[in-house]
């Protein structure tokens, strides 16, 4: 049974988050400082954002030397203090030098985040990071619907997938959280009635599984290594200039 499958046959009330977030230490050894990379004429780093062959939404110089791979979920508070912490920072001193390339892809903890994740890639890569931006910055009013009981969840469970997900979304509120952030009904209709927007989070998520074994959020990857213990933006800020962006 896929995980998706198994996440929806749970009881769905309060979100059980316990696998957000852990930390331990992990020293590395200080590089050679980066030279910054010029951005294309007329943008900065952080507004060129493309999907890759994976589907996760990727952030500034495509050929950056320190490649940062986050897997984050929107219901996750660990992920939301995260972006909290880093988000200005992160993108002015590390993504816009051209030295740091900074990738999201949605992990899926509770069916919300595939429905959410799911939304806010079908939006496209332009506003792709504006609204994960206003999902974690804004997470209480985003995890105030689906992290309380709600009528209707258990009747919108029966219904054939292409219309699970949009009464999912409704019975919990996400589409009304993403329609007051500018995007129209009827693109979360249509995204949530192909069922292969969900699921793509769902194998987003088995992928990093697979590939990095992860068990909590957010993990952060750094050039395909797993940076072990680092969950908190200080952390990780300091790696990254020991890595030589500073």
């Amino acid at each position: 049974m896929t995980l998706l499958r198994t996440a929806l046959l749970t009881t769905m009330g309060a979100l059980a988050l316990a696998a957000c977030g852990d930390a331990k230490t992990d020293p590395s050894k200080e590089q050679d400082k980066i030279a910054n990379v010029a951005a294309p004429a007329g943008k900065t780093w952080s507004q060129v954002v493309s999907f890759d062959a994976d589907g996760g939404a990727v952030m500034g110089n495509p050929d950056a030397p320190i490649k940062l791979h986050e897997f984050g979920a929107f219901t996750c508070g660990h992920c939301a203090q995260f972006a909290k912490d880093s988000h200005e920072e992160l993108k002015r001193d590390f993504v816009d030098t051209g030295r740091v390339s900074y990738k999201l892809t949605p992990f899926m903890l509770h069916p919300v985040d595939a429905i959410s994740g799911a939304i806010v890639k079908c939006t496209g890569p332009d506003r792709f990071f504006p609204l994960a931006d206003a999902t974690f910055l804004e997470h209480e009013a985003f995890i105030a619907g689906p992290s309380k009981p709600q009528p209707g969840i258990e009747e919108a469970m029966k219904l054939p997938p292409a219309q699970r997900f949009v009464a999912l979304a409704k019975g919990w509120g996400i589409d009304q959280f993403y329609q007051q952030r500018g995007v129209p009904a009827a693109t979360i209709q249509q995204c949530l009635s192909k069922v292969e927007n969900v699921e793509a989070i769902e194998k987003g998520t088995n992928a990093g599984v697979e590939k990095y074994q992860i068990t909590g959020t957010p993990t952060f990857v750094i050039n395909g290594q797993v940076a072990e213990g680092v969950a908190a933006w200080g952390l990780l800020r300091d790696r990254l200039r020991t890595m030589g962006a500073r």
